[in-house]
């Protein structure tokens, strides 16, 4: 029985014409060859697979063959291309740097370069993966590589461009080889199945070719591996069930159930898929990728840089005219916040169900009436104040507005009761202003799109500092026990009332300043009492505040503890704890 040959070398190009998928890179060598413009060093760059050694070899014995033909490619017959096709050749070395990196090697590459060929015009030496070499062997090659013999040649491969000394990349031409396409490999892979009697469904080949990433002989040895696994008649069954390949059949299930909101099927689409052993990081990759292609597919113009068979193509066309363009982006933007936190899950099957949950909301989202009811708040004379029992932020009671007419819409910044602009100040204990900082009253209103606006009546009765001081202290007194801090605050100063209805009052605790919930209900509270919609808050923080007594118990505690320390190993001792 003959020895098995893999198809990876079987089919390994002879010639430039048969290098896949690298047509400039070929062209160009060809050209040079043929024009007799060849550079003393070549760097053949890029990642694996793509066919940088075998253009090297290509290229070494197209340029010592004695009888090259018209579009520069080796005869096959004269002594210098029989000799290197049974790699006994003397004027063509390969030298592998992974293991031959120490300067001692590269001393005796360069005295081997002081002899002459023997056949041929030149002698060619192919360094593959020399970027393995060490600095030291790099420092002992340049002059040889900047100054060789006329009739020395270097060919140097990487895979990793960026780790060569930039002294040896300047004196070199450098080539970079691309990921070969897909469809590239798949037309090569038809052409290896013909030859070797396979029958192969293109659907097939296209898989081992996205699988493969770019490289052809991954592709040629996962060919091989499948004819082991099938024999001779491969099926996209049989592929994506050895490749571990998830079908492209559950990526269509599980977006039809999300455009359609169906949170069962999603669910038992997913734990199918679990159950058949795919990892959930692996349907997330495979997930987004499929909604990508549906986004790409919506446009016949980006349709064809798909790198799919042409049956699953139009599936993707298909599919893609039921998915609205935001919600695929809104989708993407999902997945992708989930593949980036999938890892730190510590409970990723919940993980990943909770985003396609989030997913399968977004059309019921997207359908949403864009009005929403709009609430109004009635400032009318004794409408009831907040009490101890109801939250501070609770003045009036919203309700739902009358029925429009078709085509009224509210406006969202007519009346609103949040707007308002207050001007903090910083005062010594006096009432001249000495310094301001400005405030945005935006950072104490809770308007948004997506919270209910507000429109009030516009009201601007007058009223004096005495009325001001009697509704003040009465909004003390109803939330004193709701909120004890921000009522002793502004209960330690008396509010002044100012021209235009500003109403200024100090405080000690600048935390008073960014209370929003407590100073929006307290605007509100006087705004319904005094009934004037006009009313501005102004607070000013006090520099240097008078020595006052503590208001909380936990700074009555403090301060007691801090002329008696034996209150605080008292407390500590007992395991007490102050109410605040």
């Amino acid at each position: 029985m003959d020895n098995f040959v893999v198809s990876a070398r079987k089919y390994r190009p002879i010639t430039f014409e048969t290098v896949v998928g690298q047509a400039a890179i070929t062209t160009t060598l060809k050209n040079a060859i043929k024009n007799n413009i060849l550079a003393q060093a070549f760097l053949f760059c890029g990642p694996r697979g793509v066919g940088k050694t075998t253009c090297a070899r290509i290229m070494a014995k197209s340029i010592n063959c004695m009888n090259p033909g018209p579009d520069a490619e080796a005869c096959d017959q004269c002594e210098s291309c029989t000799s290197f096709n049974h790699s006994a050749s003397f004027n063509i070395h390969e030298l592998d740097a992974a293991s031959n990196n120490s300067v001692e090697d590269i001393r005796t590459l360069v005295d081997q370069v002081r002899i002459p060929p023997q056949v041929g015009k030149y002698k060619i030496y192919i360094i593959d993966e020399v970027h393995m070499l060490s600095s030291a062997a790099f420092n002992a090659f340049l002059k040889t590589l900047e100054e060789p013999p006329a009739y020395a040649k270097f060919i140097l491969a990487t895979t990793e461009k960026h780790k060569i000394l930039p002294t040896i990349l300047s004196r070199c031409q450098i080539f970079d080889f691309k990921r070969i396409t897909v469809d590239d490999i798949t037309h090569h892979l038809q052409f290896v199945a013909s030859k070797e009697g396979v029958t192969a469904e293109e659907e097939a080949l296209n898989i081992i070719a996205q699988k493969s990433d770019g490289a052809l002989r991954d592709a040629l040895s996962l060919f091989d591996q499948m004819v082991s696994f099938a024999g001779h008649h491969i099926t996209y069954k049989n592929v994506i069930e050895n490749l571990n390949v998830l079908d492209y059949d559950y990526y269509f299930r599980v977006t039809e159930a999300l455009l359609q909101s169906d949170v069962t099927n999603t669910l038992l689409i997913l734990n199918e898929i679990i159950d058949n052993g795919f990892d959930g990081q692996h349907f997330i990759i495979g997930l987004g990728s499929h909604l990508r292609s549906l986004l790409v597919s919506r446009d016949a113009n980006t349709l064809k840089i798909m790198e799919v068979s042409d049956s699953l193509r139009t599936r993707y066309a298909i599919q893609s005219q039921q998915c609205p363009p935001d919600f695929l982006l809104k989708a993407l933007d999902i997945n992708n916040q989930c593949d980036l936190n999938y890892r730190n899950s510590n409970n990723k099957r919940l993980h990943l169900e909770i985003s396609l949950l989030q997913i399968a909301s977004l059309r019921n989202t997207n359908q949403k009436t864009e009005i929403q009811p709009v609430t109004q708040i009635h400032l009318k004379a004794g409408t009831n104040p907040p009490s101890p029992a109801r939250p501070i932020a609770e003045v009036a009671k919203p309700i739902l507005p009358p029925e429009q007419p078709a085509g009224h819409v509210y406006s969202p910044n007519v009346g609103n009761p949040q707007v308002a602009e207050i001007k903090p100040s910083v005062t010594d204990d006096t009432t001249r202003i000495k310094s301001t900082r400005t405030i945005s009253i935006n950072d104490f209103s809770n308007v948004g799109d997506k919270k209910p606006q507000f429109i009030e009546n516009e009201l601007s009765n007058p009223f004096n500092a005495e009325q001001l001081k009697q509704v003040w202290d009465e909004f003390v007194a109803l939330n004193r026990v709701n909120s004890p801090s921000f009522t002793n605050a502004i209960s330690r100063y008396e509010p002044v009332m100012n021209d235009a209805f500003e109403i200024q009052f100090q405080t000690d605790n600048t935390l008073i300043v960014s209370d929003k919930q407590n100073i929006n209900a307290l605007l509100d509270f006087l705004k319904t009492k005094l009934e004037n919609t006009q009313i501005k808050l102004i607070p000013v923080v006090v520099d240097k505040p008078k020595d006052l007594d503590a208001y909380t118990d936990k700074e009555k505690f403090e301060k007691m503890a801090a002329s008696r320390p034996i209150l605080r190993v008292v407390k500590d001792r007992l395991n007490l704890e102050t109410d605040f």
